[in-house]
């Protein structure tokens, strides 16, 4: 859609529908096609768009902005800070425990996304999820229940990942939970152990060394930080890389002979 954009085939009513983020468009292209809009020919769909923009979770916008696989021009709108006042810059490492942007505290009148109904099952939330546009799930990961976080977690955009880990509500029993998945993205690996808060919780930093999908040189130097019990169980875990169960054993060795 941001090819058939760019060429000006789309109709006012199909770019006023992308301006406002309830259009259907490919994971990797939402805040793109926003950044896009925002230099359309049409008043009304740069003022919609810039609105749209606006009102992203400012956490969410910064940790994502942090994954590097960001296309120049969006990461050159956030950078500009005149162009969205409360954009945080580009290249600014995100943190849990950061303030939120003016404009975007929690309160206790913040609405559930998906209500915790204990007879609502989980189908039931994924269907309403699947449902949403890339905005509302936007606003449901960052403002939504503790199952729908569960689910918005593994979401392929990494924009919907990273609001769900900026999310006021979020616990560090979520973040534990999180990081013993093996199927979220590497980035959500990072982020979680790029943030002080969170390390300070061993069971996190445990989780991360036995996920798989933890990027190996994050996992070495976590590994460092082990008792000998979680050491020893790592060093003949087959579940985890072998590089990490051979520095893990030579570890052991280490100790031992001192």
């Amino acid at each position: 859609m941001l090819e058939f954009l760019k060429r000006g085939q789309a109709v006012r009513d199909v770019r006023l529908m992308a301006a406002r983020g309830v259009a259907e468009v490919p994971i990797n292209e939402p805040l793109a096609i926003l950044v896009l809009l925002t230099r359309d020919a049409d008043a009304d769909v740069r003022a919609t768009a810039t609105e749209t923009l606006r009102q992203l979770p400012s956490e969410a916008v910064r940790a994502f902005l942090a994954t590097g696989s960001v296309a120049d021009e969006v990461r050159a709108y956030f950078d500009n800070a005149s162009a969205v006042a409360s954009a945080p810059q580009a290249g600014t490492a995100p943190t849990a425990d950061a303030p939120m942007a003016e404009g975007h505290t929690a309160t206790d009148d913040d609405p559930e996304i998906v209500s915790e109904d204990s007879k609502a099952d989980r189908d039931s939330i994924l269907q309403k999820l699947t449902r949403m546009s890339f905005s509302e799930r936007l606003k449901a990961a960052s403002k939504g229940t503790r199952e729908v976080r569960s689910i918005l977690i593994r979401d392929p955009s990494k924009m919907i990942a990273m609001a769900v880990l900026t999310s006021p509500k979020l616990t560090e029993p979520e973040v534990e939970a999180f990081a013993r998945m093996g199927n979220v993205s590497e980035d959500v690996l990072r982020h979680i152990g790029s943030n002080r808060t969170w390390m300070k919780n061993y069971p996190v930093v445990v989780a991360l060394v036995k996920n798989a999908k933890t990027p190996l040189g994050m996992s070495l130097n976590l590994m460092n930080r082990l008792n000998d019990r979680d050491l020893q169980g790592l060093s003949t875990d087959r579940n985890v890389p072998e590089p990490l169960r051979v520095a893990a054993r030579k570890k052991i060795v280490s100790s031992v002979s001192r």
